[in-house]
């Protein structure tokens, strides 16, 4: 396997199922109609818990959901996402006339590479905590109990799974395949999708100066995932990439003011320190690039 080779050939199985309906209107009415049905089918949770629970309940759940520092939040804005996925499944049903397994590549295929990149990237998370120094040469503040993190963890690994499934869904899978079957140059169907999901992840209000840092990292992140997803054909490397970034990002060591209900430690500073912040971004970038490389290397594409 070279680093530098760019064997797309399992891409044109991948995108196959898009071909018959390529055309950028369809896309673009699709993506519309996806935002429209995640709206709708998040303000009817909501709705639905205002029936079943007092006012000022919700609104808590709700004010904890947009910042993550609760558990309940946590889980409720992890799960909410994915109705992105149930909204790209709906789009290419109604817009589209195709099922959306067609999203994942071939299910069998796709499940197992899931499986064999998620292992790998296991041992990789477990080598760099072994590894010192960690925490920025500063000690790691604990965020929970151990009981009870395990004891939230079965739900943790279903609500990361679901919100990091959801976005290579309709990111990789309907963006990309859509946008591939209409346009040859990865210039295109890469870079399309990948910006958009860095814009998805635009925070200045608690990212502070550190913000289009963050659009930048994830939008690198998106780049890579479409190489990875068209180099082994379907969405299981992708989605086992994303999970495991976000089960580390998330469930095992968080920053204290954003994402943190779920997190064993998080790291000795927040998204609103800016300079340790910036300092920290490079090591992500990192981590990011050996994710990337790792995966390939475990479907030896």
């Amino acid at each position: 396997m070279s680093v530098w080779s760019f064997d797309y050939h399992p891409h044109d199985r991948f995108v196959a199922p898009a071909k018959g309906t390529a055309q950028v209107w369809r896309l673009c009415f699709g993506i519309v109609l996806a935002a429209g049905l995640f709206l709708v089918l998040s303000q009817m949770l909501f709705g639905t818990l205002f029936q079943v629970m007092p006012p000022h309940i919700v609104n808590a759940i709700i004010a904890d959901a947009q910042s993550g520092q609760t558990v309940a939040g946590m889980l409720i804005l992890l799960s909410q996402l994915g109705f992105l996925a149930v909204s790209a499944a709906l789009v290419v049903i109604m817009v589209h006339k195709r099922r959306p397994v067609t999203l994942l590549g071939e299910p069998g295929l796709a499940g197992r590479q899931f499986i064999v990149v998620f292992v790998a990237m296991m041992i990789l998370t477990a080598v760099i905590w072994i590894l010192p120094p960690y925490g920025m040469g500063e000690p790691l503040q604990r965020n929970m109990e151990l009981g009870r993190w395990l004891l939230l963890l079965p739900v943790a690994l279903i609500a990361v799974l679901i919100q990091s499934g959801a976005e290579e869904v309709f990111f990789r899978g309907y963006i990309q395949q859509q946008l591939a079957a209409r346009f040859r140059s990865p210039l295109i169907w890469m870079i399309a999708p990948a910006a958009l999901f860095g814009i998805a992840h635009y925070l200045p209000d608690s990212a502070g100066s550190n913000a289009w840092t963050i659009v930048a990292w994830a939008t690198m992140f998106g780049v890579l995932m479409a190489d990875l997803t068209a180099r082994s054909g379907t969405l299981g490397p992708a989605i086992a990439v994303h999970f495991a970034n976000n089960l580390s990002a998330m469930v095992l060591t968080s920053v204290p003011d954003e994402m943190s209900g779920l997190a064993l430690y998080v790291l000795p500073f927040g998204l609103s320190d800016e300079a340790q912040m910036a300092a920290w971004l490079p090591v992500d970038f990192g981590f990011m690039l050996v994710s990337w490389l790792v995966a390939r290397l475990a479907i030896r594409a």
